[in-house]
């Protein structure tokens, strides 16, 4: 029996609320909102003169190839935008699924019921681990994906309203190359994870109340206490260094995409804003070239020991207070 298998899938189903229907819902609302934006133009403009008052039939016949392409261009952006906003709400998702995850099992005392199954606690917080960095991910970008196919079909109906043939703009975007682009950042971004998903388990694991402030907040006073060490002129670290590379990693670092940063974000943001290189920012050979990184494996290393940690811990301490 895959009893890993059943682990994971015990956790989807226990949150299922969480890592499939929460991007169900945002998909839905942002699809609604470009209805209802489109409905909001076509009234206004049934009432305002627009383009000189030229016909939508007129203007049709006027677009050469090149205004297929900066439309193809614009539907790869819509891609990347609406997965994009698809990770800020898993991001939410995942850190207080992973705060919670050994907590509340000890809180409703269910940690007993568990431990009396012939289940190892390794096997336990790495299923936790593998469905928060992996698992909910890749639910969120097939969502993300059904969702832009939904998008093509709303737009191309548009289209073809106004005499336009939305095919050749379609057939000028990269919506398969962006695919299995995008599908393949899930690994980059599971491991740039790790930090993050040991450090909320690991108070998960430790914390016998309120775990989302021992999490935030040890970050947030060991960056003020180092900040007083340094104007005291004692050895400190660097605050741009422990803000970005260790206190934003631990606790920002199951975000997808980001990797981006080290990319350069202003740069790829700017990028992105206009429209260029959107396909080549996500090659894997941008992508992966991030391993080239030290501090990505750094922090691997760090993160694995952290979930090590949850795992003792989870083996010694079932006792919390409510």
């Amino acid at each position: 029996m895959n009893t890993f298998g059943w682990l994971v899938k015990r956790e989807y189903w226990e949150h299922k609320g969480g890592f499939f229907w929460t991007p169900v819902w945002i998909s839905v609302a942002m699809l609604t909102i470009t209805l209802l934006g489109i409905i909001s133009a076509e009234v206004f403009t049934s009432r305002v003169k627009i383009n000189g008052g030229i016909p939508w039939s007129e203007i049709a016949s006027r677009m050469n190839s090149g205004d297929f392409v900066h439309a193809g261009t614009g539907l790869d952006v819509a891609y990347v935008a609406l997965a994009g906003v698809l990770c800020i709400g898993l991001f939410f998702v995942l850190f207080f699924y992973l705060l919670g995850a050994l907590y509340d099992d000890r809180r409703d005392r269910s940690v007993l019921f568990w431990k009396s199954l012939p289940v190892s606690d390794t096997s336990t917080v790495l299923s936790k681990v593998a469905a928060a960095i992996l698992l909910a991910p890749l639910i969120a970008f097939v969502v993300a994906t059904v969702a832009y196919v939904a998008l093509l079909v709303i737009v191309a109906i548009w289209a073809l309203l106004h005499g336009i043939n939305p095919l050749p703009a379609i057939g000028a975007s990269h919506t398969l190359g962006l695919f299995w682009r995008l599908l393949l950042t899930i690994p980059l971004d599971a491991m740039i994870a790790l930090p993050t998903a040991g450090w909320l388990l690991f108070w998960s694991a430790y914390a016998r109340s309120k775990p989302f402030l021992w999490a935030v907040l040890v970050p947030l006073f060991a960056w003020i206490a180092n900040g007083w060490i340094g104007m005291m002129g004692l050895p400190s670290f660097n605050r741009d260094f422990l803000l970005k590379e260790v206190i934003a990693r631990l606790l920002f670092g199951i975000f997808p995409g980001w990797w981006l940063e080290d990319m350069g974000e202003r740069r790829v943001i700017r990028e992105f804003m206009r429209g260029d290189d959107v396909v080549a920012t996500f090659d894997p050979s941008n992508v992966y070239g991030m391993l080239a990184t030290p501090g990505i494996w750094i922090g691997a290393v760090a993160g694995i020991a952290l979930i090590a940690a949850a795992i003792w811990l989870r083996r010694s301490r079932i006792e919390t207070s409510t």
